[in-house]
């Protein structure tokens, strides 16, 4: 931090009087502000001093010079003289600073002292924060402190609680990319993550948590008051979380391996209810159920979405979970994934496709291939206007057409439409079912006499072997009209 920065900042508006460029690089270590005659045993080397000219009542020049000369006497590296109190800086003030070499600036009544001294100080946190440096802003038994904690397994609510008790009272969050609170500060309200997502892209101060991690889980340290934390404690707060989440990371490998060999169990057909039934005890959901099979396009996502309900007992496999689903939630377990899933939308990749598909409940472990099917049945249905299907929502045959594979459907629409081509014969096709097969309202909806909707129609009949006076010939069309 020099003068020179400070002069470069607009919001200050301050008006270099004297100094030269040499004078002007000098580092900056702190600021005093005085309006005593003689200073000097106040000051320390490097330091800015600000001064409202008080002192300067009588205007004696005597008094100018023993007053810059205590500056330069300090090693004072500028001198920052206020002009609201005698309507500018007295000339011979000016003189002074030139005869012992002393930077002199000028401050605008408009702009207060404690804006000068906190552009300083920001300015040097924010320096010292992307300094390569040996020092430590954290005190030394603070940081001795975490690194026991995380040798121990300390999780992360207790490290951040350690970590920010020495700030005093200060809001601060370790949230996910997704907007999930991992741990808060004592202090600091609860933020649900649709708020949280918003408000920690635009406001406060954010640290990414430099380890390991998908789009959807990612730490980062939020801080809703930018002047709380200063930048290089919060730095130093997020390497020793880092150093937490790999420590969870290894601690967690046993869990994410029973949740595999849980789904491996389920989608082997050869297993029996047995075999089931061991896996869920290993991954620890309580026995008998009820359980819920979900499956989705990305298993980092789904592992996510999970995490937002909060208590829920589950375990995940590769793109496949199993949810416990606690009767006296009821379907709170449901709506909280329909809820995180827009949240985690957000974080993926354009273009990444992400959908879920979620099971009807499953009394027990007999159930949960069936869960299983649907889930994957749900899963294909997805789309992007609806990304998250429950099996238990398709009501209507659109929604069951969707959850058949594309290539399914592709072959079905070319085999029974294939003789129709896109043209007019598809076209009137589609508007008579959608008229519910009323020829004058074909007719009038396609600006065609009636006699050459008949002849239309009679020419699809023929071409698709279907007569549309017929319920289940006409449910053929309307099928494979949605699937082509």
């Amino acid at each position: 931090m020099h003068v020179l920065d400070l002069l470069q900042l607009d919001s200050l508006g301050l008006s270099l009087l004297w100094g030269e460029e040499t004078l002007l690089g000098q580092e900056v270590v702190g600021v005093t502000a005085t309006d005593l005659e003689e200073p000097g045993r106040f000051l320390g080397p490097g330091e800015l001093v600000l001064s409202g000219l008080v002192w300067w009542a009588d205007g004696d020049p005597a008094k100018a010079d023993r007053f810059v000369s205590a500056l330069a006497d300090a090693g004072a590296t500028a001198l920052l003289a206020g002009v609201e109190t005698h309507g500018g800086v007295p000339d011979a003030l000016v003189d002074a600073c030139r005869a012992h070499r002393v930077p002199l600036v000028a401050v605008p009544a408009r702009t207060s002292f404690r804006a000068v001294t906190e552009a300083v100080y920001l300015r040097q946190w924010g320096d010292l924060s992307r300094r390569p440096t040996r020092l430590f802003a954290l005190p030394e038994i603070v940081r001795g402190e975490l690194s026991r904690l995380v040798e121990e397994g300390a999780g992360p609510a207790e490290l951040l609680d350690r970590a920010c008790a020495h700030l005093g009272r200060v809001d601060c969050y370790l949230l996910t990319a997704s907007g999930r609170t991992v741990a808060r500060t004592p202090s600091a309200p609860v933020l649900p993550a649709p708020r949280a997502a918003d408000s920690a892209g635009r406001d406060g101060v954010r640290v990414r948590i430099e380890a390991e991690g998908s789009p959807y889980d990612a730490w980062r340290l939020y801080v809703p008051d930018a002047d709380a934390v200063p930048p290089r404690v919060l730095h130093e707060i997020a390497d020793v979380l880092a150093r937490c989440r790999e420590a969870q990371g290894r601690r967690s490998a046993a869990g994410l391996r029973a949740g595999r060999e849980l789904v491996d169990a389920l989608e082997a057909e050869a297993s029996d209810t047995g075999v089931l039934d061991e896996a869920l005890a290993a991954a620890g959901l309580p026995a008998g159920g009820p359980y819920r099979v979900l499956a989705a396009t990305s298993g980092e996502a789904l592992a996510e979405a999970l995490r937002h309900l909060e208590g829920a007992a589950y375990a995940v496999g590769r793109v496949v979970a199993v949810l416990y689903e606690d009767p006296a939630a009821g379907a709170g377990a449901v709506d909280g994934l329909r809820s995180a899933w827009p949240l985690l939308l957000r974080c993926a990749e354009p273009g990444a496709g992400l959908r879920l598909g979620i099971g009807a409940p499953a009394a027990g472990a007999e159930g949960l291939r069936a869960s299983l099917q649907q889930a994957r049945f749900a899963l294909t249905a997805a789309d992007e206007e609806t990304p998250v299907r429950e099996v238990e929502r398709l009501d209507s045959l659109g929604e069951l057409m969707g959850g058949v594979p594309p290539e399914v459907r592709s072959v079905f629409a070319a085999r029974i439409l294939g003789a129709l081509g896109d043209g007019m014969l598809r076209e009137t096709l589609e508007v008579f079912l959608a008229k519910n097969c009323s020829w004058a309202r074909t007719a009038e909806a396609l600006h065609l006499h009636v006699n050459t909707v008949h002849y239309r129609i009679e020419r699809v009949e023929l071409l698709t072997g279907r007569d549309l006076s017929r319920l289940d010939h006409k449910l053929d069309l309307y099928a494979a009209l949605r699937c082509g």
